[in-house]
């Protein structure tokens, strides 16, 4: 899943607001994002948590070459999985049903009860114009 395909999965629970997800999804990464980068750990309940790793200097060695080459210190990010999302990955634990709205339901309901009263309007206009 990429970010278009989850923003299009979040749309479905915006009732469809397609901008509304999108916002959302941008807003979540962009406070993740900025969190980290000043070295602070982000810790969400059951799915895991990004904090900042500092790798210290190293000797490193080039594979085509076999040459020991000084690698610098640099930062990285780090994702560790919560116990929850390792559950559920694992299959130990079953992922919970999405909630179903209720007012969704009757909508769906209502356009389809529509559908048959329509064909039936568009046939007697064609019979009346032929």
């Amino acid at each position: 899943m990429n970010k278009t395909e989850l923003i299009e999965a979040l749309a479905a629970r915006f009732e469809g607001n397609r901008k509304a997800a999108a916002h959302a999804l941008e807003s979540v990464l962009d406070t993740i994002t900025r969190e980290v980068v000043k070295g602070e750990k982000v810790a969400i309940t059951g799915f895991g948590s990004f904090e900042k790793r500092v790798r210290d200097a190293r000797w490193v060695r080039n594979p085509r070459t076999g040459e020991r080459i000084k690698a610098k210190k640099t930062a990285v990010p780090k994702f560790t999985a919560g116990a929850d999302l390792k559950n559920i990955v694992s299959g130990a634990k079953k992922l919970p049903k999405l909630a179903a709205k209720k007012a969704a339901a009757p909508a769906k309901k209502a356009a389809v009860a529509a559908a048959p009263a329509k064909k039936a309007a568009a046939k007697k206009t064609a019979t009346k114009a032929a």
